[in-house]
Parts: structure tokens; sequence; C-alpha cells
């Protein structure tokens, strides 16, 4: 090792000083006195090198950037050694500027507001999108903190709630027609990372596309409503028209009816999508008359095909929540179990409480022809279809999931889905647990009806 070296000459030196001020002292005649002077002096030296670096350092801001002073031995490693760490230093130093220079280049290009905040909830740092999008002044603004600069008090709860899963819109103060959207995000020892961005044009086609959606299914149904109403008369009397007739009606009066079912089914969700979730509408019911009514509509629609369906829920279990909003939700899924399941197939709901996930989940389960696994993600996209021939056949229009999901999430609930082609599929809604009364003694746990489920996937 080089540094042992130095070591050893070091020694040797201290040795031959103080063999040199023993013998002076003998020759002397008072032997302590001159060890007593050799090791003076041997101190004095290292005071003397020990000032040098004190100078030396204190002379220069960056060691790197001056010569050390001349030296040899153990105080020539010392001063060489930090040097080189003072050259490694300046190195990392200057690679991580250029990093920061690069990094604030690039964010100031960017539309996209960045602003760092440190744990005492202050600005630290922002771009100048930010600077443009929010009003923050360099260098006034700098230590505020961030709540005392975006004032809005629905911004100040989004920012201390901490739940950062959803961002938040909210309108440019003194400027009702923009609209910004802010994301938060924490890192390192609760330090935030602010992103801001102006989706003013977004939101503006999002309304549009909601106008458009609405009004034109306002618009279409009236006209729709007459022709179909015609064509259920000409139908009613079709004897009197000629063979050539009878087919091209009924196939007007299917695609009337698709027709307006896809206007309805699109007021629907356009009517979820924009009102607000009233509170006062959901109320306690009892879960078991509505699932039993559902299942009697089942029967009664798809009576041909003589399916095999039943239920099994707590008869004293209630829900709460809006029962007509749920009742289109289980009724969508049990309506589209039937469509999908063939002649003589069988269908169940089950309502349990799924302990190990703290939840409640309504269940329909079928032995249809199931869903390839490519589709499931989709599923409740508007107007996705796994096969459009299905729909065809069905008269499908390709919102219900849609809709579906959009009134699981007005009730803190979720979709799940699970499926296989070619061997049916279950459809899961899971709720919290506190939208749940009933007689907690009854048990809930029930057989699967169909021995051979494929796994479960989730999807949202």
């Amino acid at each position: 090792m080089p540094g042992l070296h130095y070591w050893r000459e070091e020694l040797l030196r201290l040795l031959a000083v103080l063999g040199l001020a023993a013998l002076a002292g003998w020759l002397a005649g008072d032997i302590a006195l001159g060890l007593l002077g050799g090791v003076s002096g041997y101190l004095a030296i290292h005071y003397w090198r020990l000032g040098r670096l004190r100078r030396w350092v204190q002379g220069n801001p960056s060691v790197s950037n001056a010569e050390p002073p001349e030296s040899f031995g153990l105080w020539g490693e010392v001063f060489d050694g930090i040097y080189q760490l003072g050259r490694q230093e300046q190195k990392a130093r200057d690679y991580l500027e250029r990093i920061i220079t690069k990094a604030q280049e690039s964010s100031a290009a960017l539309e996209i507001a960045v602003t760092m905040i440190d744990a005492q909830d202050c600005l630290v740092w922002w771009n100048l999108a930010a600077a443009k999008l929010l009003g923050f002044q360099n260098p006034q603004d700098l230590g505020r903190p961030v709540t005392n600069l975006v004032r809005d008090p629905r911004f100040a709860q989004y920012f201390h709630d901490a739940d950062y899963e959803e961002p938040l819109k909210l309108s440019v103060p003194g400027d009702q027609s923009r609209t910004l959207e802010f994301e938060l995000a924490l890192f390192g020892k609760q330090e935030r990372l602010m992103i801001v961005r102006d989706v003013t044009r977004v939101h503006r086609m999002e309304l549009m596309r909601e106008d458009f959606v609405g009004n034109v299914s306002h618009e279409l149904g009236t006209p729709l409503t007459v022709i179909k109403g015609y064509l259920e008369t000409i139908t009613d009397n079709v004897e009197d028209l000629g063979q050539q007739w009878h087919k091209p009606l009924a196939q007007m009066l299917q695609q009337a009816t698709r027709m307006e079912n896809i206007v309805r089914d699109l007021l629907t969700l356009t009517a979820l999508e924009t009102r607000a979730v009233k509170k006062r509408r959901q109320k306690p019911f009892n879960l078991a008359r509505l699932i039993d009514e559902i299942e009697q509509d089942t029967k009664q629609i798809h009576h041909a095909k003589e399916h095999e369906i039943s239920h099994h829920c707590d008869a004293e279990l209630e829900i709460i929540g809006d029962r007509s909003e749920l009742y289109s939700a289980l009724s969508n899924l049990v309506q589209n179990a039937a469509k999908y399941t063939p002649a003589g197939g069988a269908i169940r709901i089950e309502a349990e409480c799924d302990e190990a996930r703290e939840a409640f989940e309504i269940r329909v389960v079928d032995n249809g022809i199931g869903i390839d696994e490519q589709h499931i993600p989709r599923l409740t996209e508007r107007f996705y279809r796994v096969d459009v021939s299905r729909s065809s056949e069905t008269g499908g229009t390709g919102l219900g999931l849609a809709i579906v999901k959009h009134i699981l999430m007005r009730h803190d609930a979720e979709l799940h889905v699970s499926s296989e082609s070619g061997q049916g599929s279950v459809f899961t809604c899971r709720f919290p647990l506190e939208r749940i009364r009933g007689n907690e003694q009854s048990p809930l746990a029930v057989q699967a009806p169909f021995p051979d489920q494929p796994p479960r996937l989730n999807v949202h």
C-alpha cells in the first residue's frame, strides 16, 4: 500500500531525529534535554506544515483550482490526497450543474408548469410555465407557502389531504373561462412535485361533446318515436300488404327499436356523467327484493331460451344507494348474461361478503359463450363490441357496461370481470362494507353454481 510506505518513512525519520537528539544530549551531558529539543523541533516542523495546509485551504475556495504546496513524505501525500479529492468533487459538482441546467432549460421549454415544494409546503423552484400560469415571481415568492399563492380553498384541501390519485381542476382566478388541472406527487421527505396544465380547450371540448350527445339524443328521440309508432301500426296490419313488404318492415322496426335503445342509453350515460350524485336519493333498500325483481323481468324477456336463473341473497340485507340506478346496473349485467348464454344455460346472481377484501360483492355468473381475455380491459368503453355480429343479433347498443361502470362509481363501487371463451363469465360489483346493512348472524357464503369457473381477472 502506498500510504504504508509514507508512514514507514515518517517513522524512520522520527527515529533518526530522536537518535540525533539523544546523541547531541549525550555529548552535552543531558540526554533528556536533547530528546526534548529533538521532539520539539519535530513537532514545530509538523505545525509549520499544518499552517501551510490551513493557508492553502483558506486561500482557495476550491482546492482543485490551485496547485498544492510543495512537500514530501507523509505531508506530500496529504496535500496530494486533498487536491485529488477536490478535483473529484469539482467534477461531480460540474456534472450535477450540467444536469440541473439541462433540466431547467428543458422544463422552461415545456408548456406544463412544474413546481418543487419542500417539506414545509414552501416553493423551492418552478419553471417559466409556472410563472406564466400561476403568476409566481422570482425571487419574491421563493420560500413562500404554496397555499398562500394559489388562493383557493379547494386547492388547500386537496394539497393537505395528500390524496393525489385524481387530479384537481380549478378555474383561473379572475378568468373563469380558463381551467387548470393540478397534479401532485410526494417524493423524498414529504416534498412535493406539482404539475399544472392548462386544460381549457380539453374541458371545453368535453362540455361540447356532452352537450352534443345530449342535444342530439333529445332531438332524435321524438322523430324515432313517431317512426317506430307508424312502423308498429303498419306491422300490425302487415297482412294487408304484399308478401314482399313483410321482411323490410320487420327489419325497419328492428333497427328503429335498436336506434331508440341507443338514444335511451346515450341519454342515461350523459345524465350519469353530468349529474351530481344526490345523496338524498341514496337510501337503504332491500337488496333481495331488487334482485328477485330483476330475475323475474329477465325470465319474462328471455322466456324462449328457458334459462335456469336463480339467486342467493340474505332476505334481510339492505344496501344504501339509488334503487333505480342500481336496478339499471344489475339489470344490464343480468340481461347481458341472458343474451350471451345459449338456451337452457344457467345464470346465477350471488350477493355475499368477501372478508379477505373487506367488501360486499354482487356477482352475475353464467355458463355462456364467454369473452377472450384480450377484450376484457376494454369492455366498459363506449360502443366497444367484442364481436359486431353479436350486437346485431342481440340488439346491443355497446353502452350497457359503460352505464354499469358509471353507476357503480357513483356508489363507491368497482366492476371486475373474469371470463374465458367458451367457459362462461363472472361480472362482480364490489361495494364497500359501509353501504351494507343486514342480519350479521345470517351466513352469506354460497357454493359456486358452476364447478369449472375460470380464474378471475380484474378490470376496472
